[in-house]
């Protein structure tokens, strides 16, 4: 029996269980306390960033993953240098751990990008407003997540805290027209599978809806994102899923925004509305076996997550009212503005899911 160990004990190690289940795949998880979502498959209970608790948790296992991108380097490669399979390896996983180093590796990968700079001086900031119409984001390299370490700013002193510890990255306000992601599978040997390109809807910095496919999107654009997704994986080395969040700019640019190198938001509604889902996909990929079909279920499917926490109650009652509708709980405790599970509906007509998800959705405001 293979066996994957993930690092991370978030609700994309809980997504995991199930494929794992499905394939025969032995799970095993460092999760970072006891009451950690993927408790369910947590034998390792400790601390992600010392390097002889995850050696510890590394034996025995076939392949290294994560739940997150967290991990730091020093761990990383100290799981490489005592012989440890891990995918994505720490080459590729530094360009989703620092905002800057990936700006740099894609401007050298000739992927579409918005403006950006290094800057290191409320100087540097002011010529870059000066130069883009006085508004820019501001990015702090490392730890930023769901709108955090994320400004709008005006001000040249408007960073000046993030400038405090060192560099950080500014790039253009891209007035887009819409948010999108693409999502692709990479095997080692090189083979890759992306799913269609979907719509992200975003509020207050967090993934609220993800439309699968992305409505109205053109065959260039969808052309257009499969391969940038492509040319990064490629380029980068990923081995695993990689979503490629993307904007959709009013002057007609598809940009790169971020990216993510592990199963992702944007692609939940793979569970119930593909083939093959983003996690048997990513297990499938670090093992380097054959990848699934990406292929729809169904014509549309839309997923909402759901925030602050799902009650037993609250579930019954959003179950009785759409028993269509399949809703996904994290196993986390109710706090204001987590993300405590998803609601995804699938079906032949857009209106007719995102009416169906959404009535489902309502049972836990």
């Amino acid at each position: 029996m293979a066996v994957v160990g993930v690092i991370g004990g978030g609700q994309l190690a809980r997504m995991m269980i199930s494929a794992a289940v499905a394939l025969g795949i032995e799970l095993r998880v460092l999760a970072e306390a006891p009451e950690a979502s993927a408790r369910l498959a947590a034998t390792v209970v400790g601390d992600y960033r010392d390097v002889d608790t995850v050696l510890a948790f590394a034996q025995g296992c076939d392949v290294i993953t994560f739940d997150h991108e967290h991990v730091p380097q020093e761990v990383l490669r100290a799981l490489v240098a005592a012989g440890a399979a891990v995918r994505p390896g720490p080459d590729a996983l530094l360009y989703a751990q620092d905002k800057l180093a990936m700006r740099e590796r894609l401007a050298g990968l000739g992927v579409p990008q918005p403006d950006w700079a290094r800057v290191e001086s409320a100087e540097q900031l002011a010529q870059f407003l000066e130069d883009h119409s006085g508004r820019a984001v501001v990015k702090t390299p490392r730890g930023g997540y769901d709108g955090k370490g994320v400004r709008v700013v005006n001000d040249a002193h408007a960073a000046d805290d993030w400038l405090a510890e060192g560099a950080v990255l500014v790039e253009e306000l891209v007035q887009f027209e819409r948010e999108l992601a693409q999502l692709i599978a990479r095997r080692p040997n090189g083979d890759a599978r992306a799913w269609p390109l979907v719509e992200t809807v975003q509020r207050d910095g967090v993934c609220a809806e993800v439309i699968a496919p992305a409505p109205r999107a053109t065959e260039a654009v969808q052309r257009e994102a499969t391969e940038i997704a492509t040319t990064i994986a490629h380029g980068l080395g990923v081995t695993g899923v990689l979503a490629v969040e993307l904007f959709e700019s009013m002057d007609g640019r598809v940009v790169v925004n971020e990216l993510a190198m592990r199963p992702h938001n944007s692609g939940h509604v793979t569970i119930d509305g593909s083939s093959t889902s983003q996690f048997e996909q990513h297990l499938r990929a670090v093992l380097d076996w054959p990848l699934g079909d990406t292929a729809p279920r169904a014509p549309w499917g839309v997923m909402i997550n759901v925030f602050g926490g799902l009650a037993d109650s609250q579930i019954a009652a959003a179950l009785g009212h759409q028993p269509s509708v399949k809703v996904h709980a994290y196993g986390k405790g109710a706090r204001p503005g987590r993300k405590a599970g998803h609601v995804t509906a699938i079906g032949a007509d857009l209106d007719d899911a995102a009416y169906r998800a959404r009535a489902a959705a309502s049972h836990f405001d």
